[in-house]
Parts: structure tokens; sequence; C-alpha cells
């Protein structure tokens, strides 16, 4: 079965990404940072192993934006919290292997996505850690339903997200990668330059 690599993204607008760094840096720096970060990305993990897929928000306005290449698959992410979201991406897909990764996370190559699917082989489900509690990755095999609980009741943004996640997936075999650092506060995007 093929094997999908979603990359969830929003507009790149000033006051709808990366708020928190906004705080920081300014709305308009942050956006700019998102903007140049993505498309960084997606050159890095673009690869004839899997289909990559932007699941988009807004939903109109992110399904026919040109700040992302055209040649990339679109879904809209839908409503919801980000759980939701990510559960109706699952859900969605045709059958077969699935990861779903963040945007912001500059540490995201082609090795590390190979090493994700690599361990669906062995595992239901895997999850890349970030370092404060989150994380920026998670994949299923889909080879059964996804759980009707998956998601529910995870704190997100919070140091719990990661742990909340694992227990929504029921009896799911799972397993974890690497840990990567995302980027939300200044401070993270210095760390990134030492």
């Amino acid at each position: 079965m093929r094997k999908t690599l979603v990359v969830m993204v929003k507009e790149p607008r000033p006051g709808r990404v990366k708020t928190r760094l906004g705080k920081d840096i300014g709305l308009t720096a942050s956006a700019w940072w998102f903007r140049h970060q993505v498309s960084a990305l997606l050159r890095r993990i673009e690869s004839p192993k899997w289909d990559v897929v932007l699941a988009v928000a807004p939903d109109i306005a992110g399904m026919s934006s040109r700040v992302w290449p055209a040649h990339f698959a679109r879904i809209p992410q839908g409503s919801g919290d980000l759980g939701a979201r990510m559960a109706g991406v699952f859900r969605g897909l045709p059958s077969g292997p699935v990861c779903i990764i963040g945007a912001d996370i500059p540490g995201i190559t082609q090795a590390r996505i190979s090493e994700a699917f690599d361990a669906l082989g062995n595992h239901d489900a895997v999850f890349g850690p970030a370092d404060d509690g989150g994380y920026w990755l998670v994949g299923m095999k889909r080879v059964s339903p996804v759980p009707t609980t998956l998601f529910d009741g995870v704190r997100w943004s919070t140091e719990h997200a990661l742990a909340d996640s694992k227990r929504s997936m029921g009896k799911l075999r799972i397993t974890e990668v690497a840990t990567l650092r995302d980027v939300d506060t200044l401070a993270d995007l210095k760390s990134l330059s030492r």
C-alpha cells in the first residue's frame, strides 16, 4: 500500500500562525518565518517513497492558495481542535500507512520520515516526540479501524499532549522515533541556531 505523508499547514498570515512566536518577534516576522520554514520543509521531505498531501487551513482559502507548491495534493483540515482535525485525516484518506507532521519543525528530514514509516512495520502507531511534551509526528498503519476515541481528552499545547494522545489509542501497539524540537518561541528559534 502506498505511504502518505500529511503536512498540517495554515495560510501564513500575521496573527493566524505562530502567534506565540509572534509575541516575541512580531506577528509579521513570525508569519514570514513560518512561510519560509514550510517552503524549506516541503523541499526536504518530497520523495518518491511516499505521497505528500497538504492538510490546509482555512479550508476554502487554503485549497486555492498559491503560497504552497501547486503539485502537492491538498485536503481541508476541517473543523474542531487539532485532534479532531488529525482524526479526520486518518479516517478520510485511502487505506495504507499515514504519517502526519507539523510544519514548524526544522529538524524533519526524509530520513526521519523513513524511520517513522519503517516503525509502522511492527507497530500500529508511531510518534515523533517533541522535547516540550508534544510531538512532531503521529503515524498509523491503519490496517484496522481508527479508534473512535482517537485524540479524545488530549490537553493540547501542554506537556501532556503526547501521553494523552497515546492513551487515546487504546490497545494499539505504539512506538516512538527521534525527539525533535518545534519552534513556538524566540528561545526555541535561538536554540536552533546554536
